[in-house]
């Protein structure tokens, strides 16, 4: 299994120069934010703004901390807080933010939509399934979470994440915290 400790992820500037991200993982490695196949980062939001706009792309957005934000996608406007389910639009479409009460940070999947769909959600521990076909990652959204498979048994504390082995077959995560999981899949034929 491998594991993603929040103090390593890589920071770099918003795509618009607005703020920073913190890149936990991409697809292929080391990949520009123009040629990415698929992406998964944390970014700090200070104040109101834009978002950057990425063609081709289908985004889910989750609030990890603060009060949250009313987005504006395409003329639509929604409020995301920490309860909130993970919400996924398109990256290309026109969105900006506007705070609902001081920094919030939050997590952003990102899939290029012609080849590859994702899907986040919010786990109930403790969780037990069966590991789906898709790259999956589990994200430790507070606390400390336990990711156990059939390859080992490992700790996160917030904002850490895992990616589950392809030879897993089952996956249990459990602990104090909440966690995330994230699946990433090919499409069996491009849009």
């Amino acid at each position: 299994m491998k594991i993603f400790k929040a103090a390593d992820y890589k920071r770099m500037p918003w795509k618009n120069g607005g703020g920073e991200t913190a890149e936990i993982a991409v697809f292929p490695k080391d990949a520009s934010l123009a040629d990415f196949k698929w992406r998964i980062s944390m970014a700090t939001v200070a104040s109101d703004g834009p978002f950057s706009s990425f063609a081709d792309i289908d985004r889910t957005l989750t609030i990890l901390s603060g009060e949250g934000m009313e987005l504006e996608i395409a003329g639509e406007r929604l409020a995301l807080t920490h309860a909130s389910k993970p919400h996924h639009f398109p990256a290309d479409v026109a969105t900006s933010a506007k705070l609902l009460g001081g920094t919030v940070i939050d997590l952003n999947v990102m899939t290029r939509r012609t080849r590859w769909t994702h899907r986040v959600e919010r786990l109930r521990l403790p969780f037990t399934g069966r590991r789906n076909e898709a790259t999956e990652f589990i994200f430790c959204v507070s606390g400390q979470v336990t990711v156990e498979t059939e390859t080992g048994r490992y700790e996160l504390d917030t904002f850490d994440g895992a990616a589950i082995p392809l030879e897993s077959t089952l996956l249990s995560v459990s602990g104090s915290g909440s966690a995330l999981r994230i699946e990433i899949q090919t499409l069996t034929s491009p849009i």
